[in-house]
C-alpha cells in the first residue's frame, strides 16, 4: 500500500506558515533554533505512558541521524532507559539503511528498532519477513495520538508495522534577512517572483540559492515541489506510484521548469559543481554564515533546517525567516516526510520502546531540542522552542490527513532512497546539465520500471 492522501485543506493551512511564522517571530524566546537550553527536562510534564521494567534487558536503534539530531534523539533514549532500566545503544547509519539491516540479519544479529526514512523501505522490510508488527500497547498510543493518515502510512495491507515518530514540511524556504533587505526584495509567492528575486539578490552581490546537491535526496525535494504544485495531486500520486511512466509530458514540464533555475550557476552557491559537492548541513550554514555577505542567501529544505541554523550564530525569527515553497501552478505545493520506527524483534524491550515512540513523551523531548515536527496530536505544541515551529506544528497537526507524502520516498529504496543510484543520481546529472530533460527522463523511467517490477 502505497498511501497518498487528500491535499483540499493542507494547501491553505501550510501556506499560511510564512505569515504565521513572521508573525511570531517578534516574539517567542528569539534565540537559535536548536538551542539546547530551551529543552525542557522530561520530568517537568507527568509521564502520559507507563512502561514496564526492563533492567538489564538490551536495545539497539538504528538511524541516518548524526551531529545536533543524534545528540537530540539520544536525550529521547535516555528518558526510555531512565524509565525502565533497559540499556539502549544507537547506531548511526547511512542513507541506504536496508542494505545494512540486511546485513546484519545475515549476520544473525539485527537492530531491534530502526528508524526508517521511506514508505517504500517500510513495506520492503514487511515484504521481506524483517518487521514485526506493533504490539497492542503501542497500537493503543497510535490509536489514541495519531490521526488516521498517519497511522495508515506506517501499516502494510491493514496491520500496522510502523509508528511516525518524526515528520517534516519540506516545502519551505528560509532565507537571511540582511541579504533580503540589502537587496531590496521581498518574499516571493510565485515561482515566477523567486526566480526574479534570485537575479535581483545575484545583482546586489550575493549568490542567490544554496543547495545541497551531494545529498541527493534534497533534489528530489526540488523536483517534488515543483511537480505537485504544476502537475497536481492527481498526478502527483500516479507517479509515486508509478502508474504513469516518467517520460510523461508532466515531468518533462516539471524538468524543464527546474532548469530555469539549475540551469542557471550564477544563481546557485558554487555553481553547479560547487552545489554538488555541498552536504546538506553545509547548504544551510553557508546560507547563516558571514553577516550581510554569505555564501548564498536563501535555502530550500524543511522544517529540520532550524537545528542546523541553529549551529550558527544566526537568530531564528530575526536573521533566519522561512516562507512557503512558492506556486509554481495554481496552489503552492505541500509536501511532507517522515521517519518510521519499526520493531524488528519480538524482545519485550522492542516493543516497549515502540509504545514510547508513539507517545507525547517521547515527541516532547525532542521536540525541546529543536529542528523537530511530531505528527503526534496529543503532544503540547509548548514544547517547540520558538514560534517558528510551533506555527509549522500546528499546520500539521490541524491539517488532520490533508496532505502528500515526500514522492521518493513512497518507492522502492534502490530508485528513491539510494545514493549514487536511481532518482537521485539522475537529479544530480540533472543539476550538471539541466538542458538534457529528455535524456534524464529515459533514465529515470528505466531504473523506476527496474525497481518498480523488483529488478534492482
Amino acid at each position: 500500500m502505497r498511501t497518498t492522501l487528500r491535499t483540499s485543506t493542507v494547501a491553505m493551512a501550510l501556506a499560511a506558515v510564512g505569515a504565521l511564522t513572521l508573525a511570531g517571530c517578534g516574539g517567542g524566546d528569539g534565540g537559535k533554533g536548536g538551542s539546547p537550553g530551551r529543552s525542557k527536562d522530561p520530568g517537568e510534564t507527568a509521564a502520559t505512558v507507563q512502561l514496564p521494567k526492563l533492567d538489564g534487558q538490551k536495545v539497539q536503534v538504528v538511524a541516518v541521524w548524526t551531529g545536533p539530531e543524534q545528540q537530540a534523539f539520544t536525550k529521547v533514549l535516555d528518558e526510555f532507559e531512565k524509565r525502565t532500566g533497559a540499556d539502549v545503544a544507537y547506531v548511526p547509519t547511512q542513507d541506504a539503511m536496508l542494505n545494512y539491516i540486511g546485513t546484519k540479519i545475515a549476520g544473525g544479529s539485527p537492530p531491534d528498532v530502526a528508524m526508517l526514512q521511506q514508505v517504500g523501505a517500510l513495506h520492503q522490510a514487511v515484504a521481506r519477513k524483517w518487521a514485526k508488527p506493533v504490539g497492542p500497547e503501542a497500537k493503543a498510543q497510535l490509536t489514541k495520538n495519531y490521526s488516521p493518515g498517519w497511522q495508515r502510512l506506517g501499516a502494510v495491507d491493514g496491520t500496522q508495522y510502523g509508528v511516525y515518530f518524526k515528520a517534516a514540511n519540506k516545502s519551505l524556504i528560509w532565507y537571511n534577512t540582511a541579504v533580503f533587505d540589502n537587496a531590496g526584495v521581498s518574499e516571493p509567492k510565485t515561482w515566477k517572483e523567486l526566480l526574479s528575486t534570485a537575479e535581483t539578490i545575484s545583482a546586489s552581490g550575493v549568490t542567490p540559492v544554496s543547495i545541497g546537491g551531494a545529498d541527493g535526496w534534497t533534489l528530489t525535494d526540488w523536483f517534488e515541489n515543483v511537480y505537485l504544485s504544476q502537475a497536481g495531486p492527481e498526478k502527483y500520486d500516479q507517479l509515486a506510484k508509478h502508474e504513469i511512466k516518467w517520460t510523461d509530458p508532466s515531468v518533462t514540464q516539471a524538468l524543464t521548469t527546474l532548469a530555469e533555475l539549475f540551469g542557471k550557476p550564477n544563481l546557485i552557491a558554487g555553481g553547479a559543481q560547487g552545489a554538488l559537492q555541498t552536504e546538506f548541513p553545509a547548504s544551510v550554514t553557508q546560507t547563516f554564515t558571514g553577516g550581510d555577505q554569505p555564501k548564498a542567501g536563501m535555502v530550500f529544505e524543511g522544517d529540520f533546517v532550524s537545528i542546523n541554523i541553529g549551529q550558527t550564530e544566526a537568530k531564528i525569527g530575526k536573521d533566519a525567516k522561512v516562507f512557503p515553497f512558492p506556486a509554481v501552478g495554481a496552489e503552492p505545493p505541500v509536501v511532507t516526510g517522515g521517519d518510521v520506527a519499526v520493531a524488528l524483534t519480538d524482545k519485550p524491550a522492542t516493543q516497549a520502546l515502540m509504545t514510547f515512540l508513539a507517545s507525547p513523551d517521547a515527541a516532547r523531548i525532542w521536540a525541546g531540542e529543536g529542528g523537530f515536527i511530531s505528527p503526534n496530536k496529543s503532544m503540547d505544541v509548548a514544547a517547540y522552542p520558538n514560534d517558528v515551529q510551533r506555527d509549522i506544528a500546528k499546520a500539521l497537526i490541524s491539517a488532520g490527513d490533508d496532505f502528500r507524502f515526500d514522492m521518493s520516498d513512497q518507492m522502492p529504496q534502490s530508485f528513491g532512497g539510494t545514493p549514487g543510484k536511481g532518482e537521485w543520481k539522475a537529479l544530480q546529472d540533472f543539476l550538471k546539465n539541466p538542458k538534457d530533460v529528455a535524456g534524464i527522463q529515459a533514465r529515470l523511467e528505466a531504473d523506476a520500471a527496474k525497481a518498480f517490477t523488483g529488478k534492482s
